[in-house]
């Protein structure tokens, strides 16, 4: 376990503005139980902070006939639908939402090349909004099997996750279960799958990046 790299500057500047807000409320000679509460809060606030850059250490277990979750969240939708930026097809679409008190690395489901990658500005709807996949801020990534099998997933911003992270591109061989992106905040991962892929998950489940077998090829 460790604190992600996109979190680093965030908590050293809530650290310097609890610090301070401490400081004045201590030179101010507020009442003692007044003094107290705040640096209470104040610790609440910083750990919960610490807490939602935490990037925990996983076992990677590659395995070209599996697709791993690329989020760790609660599975929201599994419906087919017609996706239109890229396939222009019907296909699965398989849905994560992350909630402030997941872990928000973003983990490659498969190993392969990226055939393609969009950033796309857009709303700030809330996550779970049915439209928030073709509306909000997003990324939209295509990742190429070494079978061939193409598989899309989407990062895409929510009301209080206003930063998508992606360090992949067009051309970028992947592996699976690596990271290639961070959501700050919580909000949602796409994916769009072959309508004959089996699902090893049901609607309500709890994801787990690079450790949950979404199902197989």
């Amino acid at each position: 376990m460790f604190i992600h790299k996109e979190g680093r500057k965030t908590i050293l500047i809530s650290f310097l503005i609890l610090i301070f807000i401490n400081y004045v409320t201590f030179y101010l000679g507020l009442s003692q139980s007044l003094s107290y509460s705040i640096l209470g809060l104040s610790l609440f606030l910083f750990l919960f902070i610490v807490q939602f850059f935490r990037s925990p250490t996983i076992n990677i277990n590659q395995n070209d006939e599996v697709l791993y979750s690329p989020a760790e969240g609660k599975v929201v939708i599994i419906d087919k639908v017609f996706e239109d930026e890229y396939f222009k097809a019907n296909k699965m679409q398989i849905s994560i939402f992350m909630s402030p008190l997941n872990v928000h690395v973003n983990r490659n489901p498969i190993s392969g090349e990226v055939d393609y990658y969009k950033y796309h500005p857009g709303k700030y709807l809330l996550a779970w909004h049915p439209k928030s996949s073709k509306l909000n801020e997003r990324n939209t990534i295509v990742i190429s099997s070494k079978k061939n099998i193409k598989i899309l997933m989407r990062q895409i911003a929510g009301t209080v996750a206003r930063r998508i992270k992606c360090y992949i591109k067009k051309g970028d061989k992947v592996s699976q279960c690596e990271e290639f992106g961070f959501i700050k905040f919580g909000s949602r991962v796409d994916l769009f799958l072959p309508l004959d892929f089996k699902l090893n998950i049901k609607l309500g489940d709890k994801t787990y990046a690079g450790i949950t077998k979404i199902g197989k090829f």
